[in-house]
């Protein structure tokens, strides 16, 4: 067991480092579109109409698609490992059918939805500001049903361990994002944005689409009916959207709960968040996508000891990294605003409010990475009850924590509640893996 973990560990340090260096590559890229988005709209009416517009397809994205993708994965391997790639595709064109359907009755509901969804989630809005935000959220909600089977398509590349092509594709959402500004963002303003983001993702699925083509998997949808190996999924994929609806709901609390204050509150939180999103982009998207597909090999073939070293080795490099790095840029919080965002329509004042918003995300920067590496192992392990109970948990603590941090904190108070649940879903999540890991090592030895 030792040898086999061993190398299980050099394989994910390996394609970490691969996905790694692509999501340095395109981090960047997102940061230099956050600077032009920064001295384009500041922190206004505008951007905050634009991410409440875009928060509804997104978290349908990360519920939908999200929890496909990690209900497949482990089955997906598992079939293609034990039955063959004939099998594996069968899988994979109906879980892509699948998707595809409820992506867009779902697209088609939120569109009838938008007027009540948004004027509740843009509580604080005025009627002007709620009327652009409708507009917006009009034209960038085919993003749900583009996004959404990108994200299908590019955890099956992952699965055949093609980690670098999919890490690099969505440069193209930036990458067009900046192009679009820079060619139209004075005349069209805030609707700019909107259609580069669109078209970035379109992009985007263009490209992974052409990689599954490469690896071999077709993408024309057939339906080959409900086998055993699509009911395992499917008895995975329940519990995972209402893990995703709790957890994804965090994000939606949050930013309803701050346009209930003052204009440009939920741009404030979203700038205050880009730091911190680039560091633990790179972490937990480096170490969580290249993690699953071995530790799905793992659990298949039983290796309960190599699952325990992997995991204990990985926890302590996380802490002893992110821990320094943590206390240096919280001490450099108001230099960093300053250098990146602080020119055109973003004054002073705003790098001020920024940096305090910004000090308090990156507390959660050790328990955000180490949390996802565990929500890895626990979808490896089809174990995803754990994340519906650790989420519902997380999200009533949120909720409680961002009202009495908005009375004393204001807009910041939500980044601190924010640190917080991640805290306290790294230590629910850390002590249920330890008893699934420790009761499936038993029950084999038995």
């Amino acid at each position: 067991f030792a040898n086999k973990g061993g190398s299980h560990n050099r394989k994910i340090f390996a394609a970490a480092v691969i996905v790694g260096l692509a999501t340095v590559v395109v981090k960047l890229a997102s940061l230099a579109k956050e600077l032009i988005v920064a001295r384009t709209f500041g922190r206004g009416d505008e951007l905050d109409a634009f991410l409440i517009a875009f928060l509804v397809p997104s978290f349908a994205i990360n519920v939908i698609a999200g929890s496909f993708n990690a209900a497949l994965i482990p089955t997906f391997i598992s079939v293609r490992e034990v039955k063959g790639k004939e099998a594996a595709q069968r899988l994979f064109s109906n879980v892509v059918v699948l998707s595809s359907a409820l992506l867009i009755v779902v697209s088609i509901v939120l569109a009838l939805l938008a007027p009540f969804l948004l004027r509740y989630l843009g509580s604080g809005f005025s009627d002007h500001k709620l009327e652009l935000t409708e507009q917006l959220f009009n034209t960038v909600l085919p993003v749900l049903v583009i996004n959404g089977l990108a994200v299908t398509w590019g955890g099956v590349l992952n699965a055949g361990e093609r980690f670098a092509w999919v890490s690099l594709a969505s440069i193209s959402v930036p990458l067009v994002i900046v192009a679009a500004l820079l060619g139209g963002g004075r005349e069209w303003g805030i609707t700019t944005l909107s259609i580069g983001t669109v078209a970035g993702f379109a992009l985007e699925a263009g490209l992974i689409a052409w990689g599954l083509r490469r690896h071999g998997l077709s993408l024309t949808p057939r339906w080959f009916g409900m086998d055993n190996d699509l009911r395992q999924v499917m008895n995975q994929y329940m519990p995972m959207v209402a893990g995703g609806i709790l957890m994804s709901s965090t994000l939606l609390v949050d930013n309803a709960m701050a346009a209930m204050l003052e204009s440009g509150s939920v741009s404030a939180l979203s700038y205050g968040n880009r730091v911190i999103s680039v560091m633990t982009g790179i972490g937990a998207t480096a170490l969580g996508t290249a993690a699953l597909p071995y530790f799905s090999k793992m659990v298949a073939n039983q290796d309960w000891g190599g699952l325990r070293k992997t995991l204990n080795l990985y926890l302590r490099l996380i802490f002893l990294t992110m821990v320094p790095l943590t206390g240096i840029l919280i001490y450099y919080s108001e230099d960093l605003v300053r250098l990146l965002f602080e020119r055109g329509a973003f004054t002073q004042l705003d790098t001020q409010l920024v940096a305090r918003i910004q000090a308090f995300f990156l507390l959660q920067m050790p328990f955000y990475i180490a949390g996802i590496f565990l929500v890895r192992l626990i979808s490896a392990l089809k174990a995803n009850y754990v994340l519906m109970w650790g989420t519902f948990i997380s999200v009533i603590i949120n909720v409680a924590m961002n009202y009495f941090g908005m009375i004393y904190l204001g807009v910041a108070g939500i980044a601190l509640s924010t640190s917080i649940v991640y805290m306290v879903a790294f230590i629910y999540l850390f002590s249920m893996l330890h008893r699934i890991i420790k009761r499936q090592a038993s029950s084999r030895a038995s």
